[in-house]
Protein backbone atom coordinates (compact mmCIF):
# COMPACT_ATOMS: atom_id res chain seq x y z
CA UNK A 1 0.00 0.00 0.00
CA UNK A 2 1.39 3.50 -1.17
CA UNK A 3 -0.13 6.54 1.36
CA UNK A 4 -0.31 10.33 0.58
CA UNK A 5 -1.13 12.19 4.05
CA UNK A 6 -1.65 15.98 2.94
CA UNK A 7 -2.27 17.31 6.17
CA UNK A 8 -3.70 21.23 5.70
CA UNK A 9 -3.20 23.42 8.60
CA UNK A 10 -6.09 25.73 9.78
CA UNK A 11 -8.57 24.37 7.43
CA UNK A 12 -12.07 25.13 8.15
CA UNK A 13 -14.00 22.38 5.77
CA UNK A 14 -16.99 25.20 5.38
CA UNK A 15 -14.24 26.94 3.32
CA UNK A 16 -14.00 24.07 0.93
CA UNK A 17 -16.60 23.74 -2.86
CA UNK A 18 -16.70 20.13 -2.15
CA UNK A 19 -18.15 20.65 1.31
CA UNK A 20 -20.87 23.32 0.09
CA UNK A 21 -18.98 26.69 0.02
CA UNK A 22 -19.86 29.19 -2.62
CA UNK A 23 -16.24 30.07 -3.91
CA UNK A 24 -14.58 27.70 -5.80
CA UNK A 25 -11.13 27.44 -3.23
CA UNK A 26 -10.39 23.55 -3.66
CA UNK A 27 -11.01 22.13 -7.10
CA UNK A 28 -8.04 19.73 -6.85
CA UNK A 29 -9.05 18.80 -3.10
CA UNK A 30 -13.14 18.77 -4.73
CA UNK A 31 -11.57 16.36 -7.44
CA UNK A 32 -10.22 13.82 -4.83
CA UNK A 33 -13.65 14.27 -2.71
CA UNK A 34 -15.77 13.17 -5.30
CA UNK A 35 -13.37 9.83 -6.40
CA UNK A 36 -13.73 9.05 -2.90
CA UNK A 37 -15.78 9.05 0.51
CA UNK A 38 -16.21 12.67 2.28
CA UNK A 39 -16.68 12.92 6.32
CA UNK A 40 -19.09 15.74 7.51
CA UNK A 41 -18.86 15.16 11.18
CA UNK A 42 -15.35 14.24 11.18
CA UNK A 43 -13.48 16.22 14.63
CA UNK A 44 -9.87 16.70 16.18
CA UNK A 45 -10.50 15.08 20.03
CA UNK A 46 -7.60 17.73 21.06
CA UNK A 47 -7.44 20.93 19.65
CA UNK A 48 -5.11 23.34 18.47
CA UNK A 49 -1.96 22.57 16.73
CA UNK A 50 0.00 20.27 19.25
CA UNK A 51 -2.57 18.65 21.42
CA UNK A 52 -4.31 17.52 17.86
CA UNK A 53 -1.33 16.08 16.02
CA UNK A 54 -0.03 14.59 19.30
CA UNK A 55 -3.39 13.06 19.67
CA UNK A 56 -3.25 11.68 16.12
CA UNK A 57 0.37 10.06 15.98
CA UNK A 58 0.01 8.73 19.66
CA UNK A 59 -3.19 7.42 19.05
CA UNK A 60 -4.62 8.58 22.34
CA UNK A 61 -6.62 11.72 23.81
CA UNK A 62 -4.84 14.58 25.20
CA UNK A 63 -6.00 13.40 28.56
CA UNK A 64 -4.19 10.05 28.19
CA UNK A 65 -0.90 11.31 26.60
CA UNK A 66 -0.67 14.67 28.81
CA UNK A 67 -0.24 16.87 26.00
CA UNK A 68 -3.30 19.28 25.62
CA UNK A 69 -1.89 22.40 25.72
CA UNK A 70 1.43 25.23 24.17
CA UNK A 71 3.69 25.45 27.47
CA UNK A 72 3.60 24.37 31.07
CA UNK A 73 3.80 20.48 31.73
CA UNK A 74 0.75 19.99 29.25
CA UNK A 75 2.93 20.98 26.53
CA UNK A 76 4.89 17.91 26.67
CA UNK A 77 3.79 14.49 26.49
CA UNK A 78 3.54 12.32 29.89
CA UNK A 79 6.42 10.38 30.59
CA UNK A 80 6.10 6.84 30.87
CA UNK A 81 7.57 6.37 34.08
CA UNK A 82 9.49 3.05 35.50
CA UNK A 83 7.64 0.65 32.79
CA UNK A 84 9.71 2.28 30.14
CA UNK A 85 11.58 0.10 27.99
CA UNK A 86 14.78 0.47 26.02
CA UNK A 87 12.55 2.36 23.20
CA UNK A 88 9.33 3.88 24.27
CA UNK A 89 6.06 2.05 22.60
CA UNK A 90 6.19 5.55 19.99
CA UNK A 91 8.90 3.68 18.76
CA UNK A 92 7.91 0.23 19.06
CA UNK A 93 4.68 0.62 16.92
CA UNK A 94 2.65 3.01 19.18
CA UNK A 95 2.54 5.94 16.71
CA UNK A 96 1.18 5.85 13.64
CA UNK A 97 4.10 6.16 11.72
CA UNK A 98 6.27 3.57 13.66
CA UNK A 99 2.98 0.98 13.69
CA UNK A 100 2.93 1.58 9.57
CA UNK A 101 6.82 0.93 9.55
CA UNK A 102 7.13 -1.81 11.64
CA UNK A 103 3.51 -3.52 11.26
CA UNK A 104 2.75 -2.71 7.86
CA UNK A 105 6.43 -2.88 5.81
CA UNK A 106 6.03 0.76 4.63
CA UNK A 107 8.84 3.52 4.53
CA UNK A 108 7.44 6.54 6.35
CA UNK A 109 8.47 9.59 5.23
CA UNK A 110 7.81 12.73 6.70
CA UNK A 111 7.92 16.49 5.17
CA UNK A 112 6.84 19.47 7.64
CA UNK A 113 8.57 21.65 10.31
CA UNK A 114 5.81 21.11 12.81
CA UNK A 115 8.38 19.27 15.23
CA UNK A 116 10.28 21.78 15.65
CA UNK A 117 7.69 24.53 15.60
CA UNK A 118 6.16 23.29 18.84
CA UNK A 119 9.43 21.60 20.20
CA UNK A 120 7.27 18.62 19.51
CA UNK A 121 9.92 16.26 18.69
CA UNK A 122 7.19 12.90 19.23
CA UNK A 123 6.26 13.66 16.42
CA UNK A 124 9.13 12.08 14.28
CA UNK A 125 8.93 8.67 16.20
CA UNK A 126 8.33 5.63 13.18
CA UNK A 127 9.76 8.31 9.81
CA UNK A 128 12.27 7.12 8.09
CA UNK A 129 13.14 10.32 6.10
CA UNK A 130 12.46 13.56 7.75
CA UNK A 131 12.27 16.78 5.46
CA UNK A 132 11.93 20.10 7.47
CA UNK A 133 10.59 22.59 4.84
CA UNK A 134 12.49 25.45 7.10
CA UNK A 135 10.04 28.48 7.62
CA UNK A 136 9.05 27.09 11.35
CA UNK A 137 5.49 27.03 9.90
CA UNK A 138 5.50 30.08 8.43
CA UNK A 139 6.27 28.87 4.53
CA UNK A 140 4.00 29.39 1.84
CA UNK A 141 2.71 26.17 -0.59
CA UNK A 142 5.70 26.69 -2.88
CA UNK A 143 8.30 26.05 -0.38
CA UNK A 144 6.64 22.84 0.42
CA UNK A 145 5.55 21.92 -3.11
CA UNK A 146 8.89 21.28 -4.30
CA UNK A 147 10.24 19.44 -1.86
CA UNK A 148 7.51 16.85 -2.25
CA UNK A 149 7.66 17.21 -6.08
CA UNK A 150 11.46 15.82 -5.77
CA UNK A 151 10.78 13.23 -3.68
CA UNK A 152 7.85 11.81 -5.66
CA UNK A 153 9.95 12.04 -8.78
CA UNK A 154 12.98 10.02 -6.91
CA UNK A 155 10.30 7.72 -5.03
CA UNK A 156 7.19 7.57 -5.87
CA UNK A 157 7.00 4.78 -8.21
CA UNK A 158 9.33 2.41 -6.23
CA UNK A 159 8.63 -1.44 -5.69
CA UNK A 160 7.86 -0.41 -2.07
CA UNK A 161 5.54 0.49 0.07
CA UNK A 162 5.79 4.56 1.69
CA UNK A 163 4.07 6.85 3.35
CA UNK A 164 4.53 10.54 2.52
CA UNK A 165 3.07 12.72 5.16
CA UNK A 166 2.97 16.81 4.04
CA UNK A 167 2.42 19.20 6.18
CA UNK A 168 0.60 23.10 4.79
CA UNK A 169 0.52 25.97 6.33
CA UNK A 170 -1.62 29.05 3.54
CA UNK A 171 -4.40 28.81 5.55
CA UNK A 172 -2.86 29.71 9.27
CA UNK A 173 -2.76 33.45 10.02
CA UNK A 174 -0.70 35.78 8.83
CA UNK A 175 -1.80 34.97 5.78
CA UNK A 176 0.92 34.86 3.47
CA UNK A 177 -0.01 33.88 -0.63
CA UNK A 178 2.21 35.96 -2.67
CA UNK A 179 1.38 38.97 -3.70
CA UNK A 180 1.19 38.06 -7.33
CA UNK A 181 -0.73 35.85 -6.96
CA UNK A 182 -3.73 38.85 -6.93
CA UNK A 183 -7.56 37.69 -4.62
CA UNK A 184 -9.23 35.51 -6.91
CA UNK A 185 -12.36 36.07 -5.23
CA UNK A 186 -12.13 39.90 -5.43
CA UNK A 187 -15.81 39.96 -7.18
CA UNK A 188 -17.42 37.59 -5.57
CA UNK A 189 -19.80 37.81 -2.67
CA UNK A 190 -18.74 37.04 1.12
CA UNK A 191 -20.55 34.17 3.23
CA UNK A 192 -24.07 35.46 3.47
CA UNK A 193 -24.30 34.77 7.14
CA UNK A 194 -21.69 37.67 7.29
CA UNK A 195 -24.04 40.34 7.27
CA UNK A 196 -23.69 43.87 8.66
CA UNK A 197 -26.16 43.05 11.43
CA UNK A 198 -23.27 40.05 12.35
CA UNK A 199 -20.34 42.46 12.36
CA UNK A 200 -22.29 44.75 14.52
CA UNK A 201 -22.18 41.97 17.42
CA UNK A 202 -19.26 40.58 17.13
CA UNK A 203 -18.36 44.42 17.90
CA UNK A 204 -19.80 44.15 20.88
CA UNK A 205 -17.55 41.32 22.18
CA UNK A 206 -14.13 40.89 24.05
CA UNK A 207 -11.21 39.13 23.65
CA UNK A 208 -7.93 37.64 21.26
CA UNK A 209 -9.10 37.66 17.58
CA UNK A 210 -12.26 38.42 18.29
CA UNK A 211 -12.60 42.23 15.61
CA UNK A 212 -11.22 44.46 17.74
CA UNK A 213 -8.08 42.65 18.43
CA UNK A 214 -6.84 39.75 15.57
CA UNK A 215 -3.36 40.15 16.70
CA UNK A 216 -1.33 38.17 19.44
CA UNK A 217 1.84 40.23 20.52
CA UNK A 218 3.91 36.98 22.00
CA UNK A 219 6.63 39.99 23.02
CA UNK A 220 4.60 42.70 24.74
CA UNK A 221 2.56 40.25 25.32
CA UNK A 222 -1.06 41.64 25.09
CA UNK A 223 -3.51 41.50 21.95
CA UNK A 224 -3.78 44.09 19.99
CA UNK A 225 -4.89 45.44 16.36
CA UNK A 226 -1.39 46.09 15.10
CA UNK A 227 -0.60 45.27 11.38
CA UNK A 228 2.82 43.42 9.52
CA UNK A 229 3.69 45.54 6.36
CA UNK A 230 5.03 41.94 4.81
CA UNK A 231 1.12 40.57 5.29
CA UNK A 232 -1.17 42.85 3.97
CA UNK A 233 -3.87 40.14 3.19
CA UNK A 234 -4.34 39.91 7.15
CA UNK A 235 -5.79 42.93 8.87
CA UNK A 236 -5.18 43.83 12.44
CA UNK A 237 -8.89 44.60 13.71
CA UNK A 238 -12.55 44.25 11.09
CA UNK A 239 -14.17 47.56 11.84
CA UNK A 240 -16.30 47.36 8.90
CA UNK A 241 -17.49 45.43 5.50
CA UNK A 242 -14.19 45.94 3.99
CA UNK A 243 -12.16 44.70 6.58
CA UNK A 244 -14.19 41.64 6.36
CA UNK A 245 -13.20 41.09 2.66
CA UNK A 246 -10.15 41.51 3.57
CA UNK A 247 -10.36 38.90 6.21
CA UNK A 248 -12.21 36.15 4.51
CA UNK A 249 -10.36 36.89 1.06
CA UNK A 250 -7.17 36.33 2.70
CA UNK A 251 -8.05 33.17 4.35
CA UNK A 252 -9.90 31.95 1.06
CA UNK A 253 -6.77 32.70 -0.95
CA UNK A 254 -4.28 31.07 1.27
CA UNK A 255 -6.71 27.69 0.26
CA UNK A 256 -6.79 28.26 -3.48
CA UNK A 257 -2.92 28.94 -3.77
CA UNK A 258 -2.41 25.84 -1.36
CA UNK A 259 -4.83 23.89 -3.40
CA UNK A 260 -3.15 24.93 -6.88
CA UNK A 261 -0.05 22.95 -5.40
CA UNK A 262 -1.84 19.82 -4.45
CA UNK A 263 -2.98 20.07 -8.11
CA UNK A 264 0.85 19.97 -8.84
CA UNK A 265 1.36 17.06 -6.22
CA UNK A 266 -1.37 15.24 -7.97
CA UNK A 267 -0.25 15.63 -11.58
CA UNK A 268 3.63 14.64 -10.86
CA UNK A 269 1.77 11.42 -9.04
CA UNK A 270 -0.09 10.79 -11.91
CA UNK A 271 3.11 11.23 -14.58
CA UNK A 272 4.47 8.57 -12.23
CA UNK A 273 2.07 6.28 -12.73
CA UNK A 274 0.83 5.40 -9.24
CA UNK A 275 -2.17 7.77 -8.48
CA UNK A 276 -4.97 4.92 -8.85
CA UNK A 277 -3.01 2.81 -6.55
CA UNK A 278 -2.76 5.22 -3.98
CA UNK A 279 -4.55 5.87 -0.70
CA UNK A 280 -5.15 9.51 -0.62
CA UNK A 281 -5.47 10.56 2.96
CA UNK A 282 -6.76 15.23 3.08
CA UNK A 283 -7.41 16.39 6.20
CA UNK A 284 -6.27 18.68 9.35
CA UNK A 285 -5.14 18.77 12.29
CA UNK A 286 -7.65 21.75 13.48
CA UNK A 287 -10.46 24.31 11.47
CA UNK A 288 -10.27 27.74 11.61
CA UNK A 289 -13.16 30.36 13.68
CA UNK A 290 -13.89 32.33 11.15
CA UNK A 291 -16.62 34.59 12.48
CA UNK A 292 -17.51 31.23 14.64
CA UNK A 293 -18.45 32.79 18.70
CA UNK A 294 -17.37 35.82 17.21
CA UNK A 295 -13.48 34.63 17.02
CA UNK A 296 -11.87 35.42 13.41
CA UNK A 297 -8.38 33.62 12.22
CA UNK A 298 -8.18 31.43 14.99
CA UNK A 299 -8.35 28.22 16.41
CA UNK A 300 -8.64 29.00 20.24
CA UNK A 301 -12.13 27.11 21.70
CA UNK A 302 -13.72 23.68 21.48
CA UNK A 303 -16.11 24.19 19.29
CA UNK A 304 -17.43 23.80 15.64
CA UNK A 305 -15.30 25.91 14.41
CA UNK A 306 -12.09 24.69 15.64
CA UNK A 307 -12.40 21.01 16.17
CA UNK A 308 -14.40 20.10 13.07
CA UNK A 309 -12.03 19.09 10.06
CA UNK A 310 -12.15 18.30 6.50
CA UNK A 311 -11.53 14.22 5.89
CA UNK A 312 -11.38 12.95 2.44
CA UNK A 313 -10.37 9.37 1.76
CA UNK A 314 -10.00 7.94 -1.54
CA UNK A 315 -7.79 4.81 -3.12
CA UNK A 316 -8.30 1.36 -3.97
CA UNK A 317 -11.55 -0.38 -2.61
CA UNK A 318 -12.91 2.81 -1.42
CA UNK A 319 -16.31 3.48 -2.47
CA UNK A 320 -16.25 6.53 -4.43
CA UNK A 321 -18.88 9.69 -4.56
CA UNK A 322 -19.83 8.83 -1.07
CA UNK A 323 -20.29 11.02 1.84
CA UNK A 324 -20.50 9.91 5.47
CA UNK A 325 -22.37 11.55 8.35
CA UNK A 326 -21.47 9.80 11.29
CA UNK A 327 -19.35 11.19 14.42
CA UNK A 328 -15.63 10.35 14.45
CA UNK A 329 -12.39 11.64 15.81
CA UNK A 330 -9.30 12.41 13.57
CA UNK A 331 -7.76 9.63 15.98
CA UNK A 332 -9.55 6.99 14.41
CA UNK A 333 -7.07 7.25 11.53
CA UNK A 334 -4.21 4.95 13.06
CA UNK A 335 -7.09 1.81 13.61
CA UNK A 336 -8.70 2.31 10.04
CA UNK A 337 -5.22 2.13 8.60
CA UNK A 338 -4.56 -0.93 10.67
CA UNK A 339 -7.94 -2.74 9.35
CA UNK A 340 -7.26 -1.85 5.70
CA UNK A 341 -3.97 -3.41 5.87
CA UNK A 342 -5.13 -6.35 7.21
CA UNK A 343 -3.65 -6.02 10.99
CA UNK A 344 -5.18 -5.35 14.45
CA UNK A 345 -4.44 -2.31 15.96
CA UNK A 346 -2.17 -1.19 18.88
CA UNK A 347 -4.55 -2.16 22.22
CA UNK A 348 -3.58 1.65 23.95
CA UNK A 349 -4.77 3.09 21.01
CA UNK A 350 -8.19 5.13 21.79
CA UNK A 351 -9.80 5.31 18.23
CA UNK A 352 -12.34 3.42 16.42
CA UNK A 353 -11.97 2.00 13.24
CA UNK A 354 -14.07 3.07 10.28
CA UNK A 355 -12.87 1.19 7.47
CA UNK A 356 -16.13 -0.21 6.64
CA UNK A 357 -17.28 2.69 5.65
CA UNK A 358 -14.82 3.58 3.40
CA UNK A 359 -15.09 0.09 1.70
CA UNK A 360 -18.64 -0.88 2.50
CA UNK A 361 -20.36 2.44 3.61
CA UNK A 362 -21.13 0.91 6.83
CA UNK A 363 -22.58 3.08 9.46
CA UNK A 364 -19.42 3.44 11.94
CA UNK A 365 -19.84 6.26 13.50
CA UNK A 366 -20.02 6.96 17.55
CA UNK A 367 -22.56 8.32 19.67
CA UNK A 368 -21.41 10.93 20.73
CA UNK A 369 -17.73 12.88 20.93
CA UNK A 370 -15.77 14.56 23.91
CA UNK A 371 -13.35 17.95 22.35
CA UNK A 372 -10.59 19.09 24.24
CA UNK A 373 -8.83 22.54 23.97
CA UNK A 374 -6.05 24.04 26.49
CA UNK A 375 -4.13 26.34 24.82
CA UNK A 376 -5.94 29.31 24.53
CA UNK A 377 -8.99 28.38 26.60
CA UNK A 378 -9.59 25.61 28.93
CA UNK A 379 -12.59 24.19 27.37
CA UNK A 380 -14.29 20.25 26.78
CA UNK A 381 -17.70 20.07 24.77
CA UNK A 382 -19.78 17.19 23.88
CA UNK A 383 -20.77 16.84 20.07
CA UNK A 384 -24.29 14.62 19.45
CA UNK A 385 -27.03 14.94 17.40
CA UNK A 386 -27.51 17.86 16.43
CA UNK A 387 -25.93 19.45 19.06
CA UNK A 388 -22.63 20.76 20.84
CA UNK A 389 -22.08 21.50 24.12
CA UNK A 390 -19.02 23.36 25.67
CA UNK A 391 -18.22 23.33 29.18
CA UNK A 392 -15.54 26.45 30.02
CA UNK A 393 -13.13 26.02 32.85
CA UNK A 394 -10.96 29.47 31.67
CA UNK A 395 -12.51 31.71 29.19
CA UNK A 396 -9.42 32.83 27.70
CA UNK A 397 -10.86 36.26 28.43
CA UNK A 398 -13.93 36.13 26.08
CA UNK A 399 -16.37 36.61 29.11
CA UNK A 400 -17.69 32.91 27.88
CA UNK A 401 -20.42 31.43 29.44
CA UNK A 402 -19.60 28.66 31.97
CA UNK A 403 -22.05 26.54 29.56
CA UNK A 404 -22.72 27.29 26.08
CA UNK A 405 -25.17 24.81 23.93
CA UNK A 406 -25.71 25.40 20.39
CA UNK A 407 -27.83 23.73 17.94
CA UNK A 408 -25.76 22.99 14.91
CA UNK A 409 -28.08 22.06 12.81
CA UNK A 410 -30.41 25.73 13.36
CA UNK A 411 -26.75 27.84 14.31
CA UNK A 412 -23.81 26.01 12.89
CA UNK A 413 -21.56 29.40 13.06
CA UNK A 414 -22.23 29.02 17.06
CA UNK A 415 -24.10 32.63 17.77
CA UNK A 416 -26.52 31.86 19.93
CA UNK A 417 -26.18 29.93 23.18
CA UNK A 418 -29.53 28.33 24.08
CA UNK A 419 -28.28 26.24 27.37
CA UNK A 420 -30.75 28.23 29.71
CA UNK A 421 -33.73 27.46 27.54
CA UNK A 422 -32.61 23.39 26.88
CA UNK A 423 -31.56 22.71 31.20
CA UNK A 424 -32.27 18.63 29.80
CA UNK A 425 -30.16 19.08 27.00
CA UNK A 426 -27.25 20.56 29.28
CA UNK A 427 -27.70 17.90 31.61
CA UNK A 428 -27.89 14.82 29.10
CA UNK A 429 -24.33 16.73 27.67
CA UNK A 430 -22.99 16.82 31.14
CA UNK A 431 -23.12 12.84 32.04
CA UNK A 432 -21.76 12.45 28.65
CA UNK A 433 -19.03 14.49 29.75
CA UNK A 434 -18.70 12.82 33.04
CA UNK A 435 -18.68 9.47 31.70
CA UNK A 436 -15.82 10.06 29.38
CA UNK A 437 -14.09 11.88 31.77
CA UNK A 438 -14.01 8.95 33.79
CA UNK A 439 -13.17 6.01 31.68
CA UNK A 440 -10.13 7.85 30.45
CA UNK A 441 -9.02 8.17 33.75
CA UNK A 442 -9.50 4.88 34.52
CA UNK A 443 -6.99 3.89 31.26
CA UNK A 444 -4.88 6.72 32.16
CA UNK A 445 -2.94 5.22 34.41
CA UNK A 446 -2.41 8.19 37.02
CA UNK A 447 -4.53 10.83 38.36
CA UNK A 448 -3.48 13.64 36.40
CA UNK A 449 -5.86 15.15 34.38
CA UNK A 450 -3.85 17.78 32.04
CA UNK A 451 -6.20 20.50 32.12
CA UNK A 452 -6.76 20.70 35.52
CA UNK A 453 -2.25 20.97 34.85
CA UNK A 454 -2.93 23.85 32.72
CA UNK A 455 -5.27 25.54 35.29
CA UNK A 456 -2.99 24.87 38.46
CA UNK A 457 -0.14 26.68 36.45
CA UNK A 458 -1.84 29.69 35.49
CA UNK A 459 -3.89 29.05 32.94
CA UNK A 460 -3.61 28.11 29.32
CA UNK A 461 -0.17 29.50 27.33
CA UNK A 462 -1.66 31.74 25.34
CA UNK A 463 -3.60 33.63 27.98
CA UNK A 464 -1.16 33.16 30.96
CA UNK A 465 0.28 37.06 31.47
CA UNK A 466 -1.76 38.36 28.94
CA UNK A 467 -4.88 40.32 30.91
CA UNK A 468 -3.00 42.94 32.23
CA UNK A 469 -1.81 44.30 28.72
CA UNK A 470 -4.76 43.92 27.44
CA UNK A 471 -7.18 45.53 30.10
CA UNK A 472 -4.87 48.81 29.54
CA UNK A 473 -5.97 48.24 26.23
CA UNK A 474 -9.20 48.08 26.67
CA UNK A 475 -9.47 51.23 28.64
CA UNK A 476 -6.92 53.03 26.00
CA UNK A 477 -9.68 52.34 23.40
CA UNK A 478 -12.53 52.96 25.35
CA UNK A 479 -13.84 49.53 26.22
CA UNK A 480 -12.53 49.32 30.13
CA UNK A 481 -16.45 48.74 30.97
CA UNK A 482 -15.15 45.06 30.92
CA UNK A 483 -12.07 44.83 32.86
CA UNK A 484 -13.93 44.85 36.38
CA UNK A 485 -15.58 41.44 34.97
CA UNK A 486 -12.33 40.26 33.33
CA UNK A 487 -10.36 41.11 36.60
CA UNK A 488 -12.87 39.48 38.82
CA UNK A 489 -12.81 35.97 36.73
CA UNK A 490 -9.12 35.90 36.51
CA UNK A 491 -8.04 37.30 40.02
CA UNK A 492 -4.60 34.87 39.15
CA UNK A 493 -3.45 37.57 36.79
CA UNK A 494 -3.15 40.29 39.80
CA UNK A 495 -1.72 38.28 42.69
CA UNK A 496 -0.70 41.73 43.95
CA UNK A 497 -4.23 42.91 44.27
CA UNK A 498 -5.13 39.14 46.08
CA UNK A 499 -2.26 39.72 48.38
CA UNK A 500 -3.45 43.29 49.62
CA UNK A 501 -6.91 42.12 49.84
CA UNK A 502 -6.02 39.37 52.09
CA UNK A 503 -3.47 41.58 54.16
CA UNK A 504 -6.26 44.36 54.61
CA UNK A 505 -8.56 41.20 55.45
CA UNK A 506 -6.38 40.03 58.08
CA UNK A 507 -5.77 43.59 59.64
CA UNK A 508 -9.68 43.64 60.24
CA UNK A 509 -10.04 40.08 61.79
CA UNK A 510 -7.29 41.27 63.89
CA UNK A 511 -8.67 44.64 64.97
CA UNK A 512 -12.14 42.76 65.54
CA UNK A 513 -10.02 40.45 68.08
CA UNK A 514 -8.42 42.98 70.02
CA UNK A 515 -10.98 45.17 69.81
CA UNK A 516 -13.45 41.82 71.82
CA UNK A 517 -10.46 41.48 74.15
CA UNK A 518 -10.88 44.94 75.14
Amino acid sequence: MKILILDLDSTNPEHLGCYGYHRQTSPNIDRIAGEGVRFTNYYTSDAPCAPSRTALMSGQFGIRNGLVGHGGTAGDMKLEGPGREFATRLSRGGSLPSYLQHIGGLRTVLISPFAYRHSAFAFYAGFNEIYDTGGFGMESADRVAPVALDWIRRNAASQENWLLYINFWDPHTPYRTPRGFGNPFENEPLPEWLSEEVLERHLQKVGPHSVHELNIDHVEMTYNNKTEPGYPRNPGEIKNMDDMRTMIDGYDTGIRYMDEHIGLLLASLEEQGVLDELLIVITADHGENMGHLGIYGEHSTANQGTCRLPMIVRGPGIRRGEVDKGLHYHLDLAPTLAELLGAQPMPEWDGASYARTLTEGADTGREYLVLSQCAHVAQRSVRFGDWLYIRTYHDGFHLFDREMLYNLREDPYEQHNVAAKHRDICREAVYRLTEWHDDMMLRSGDDADPLWTVLKEGGPAHAKGYLRGYIQRLEETGRGRHAAELKRRHPEEFPEEIQAANLEFAKKIRSKMFARRR
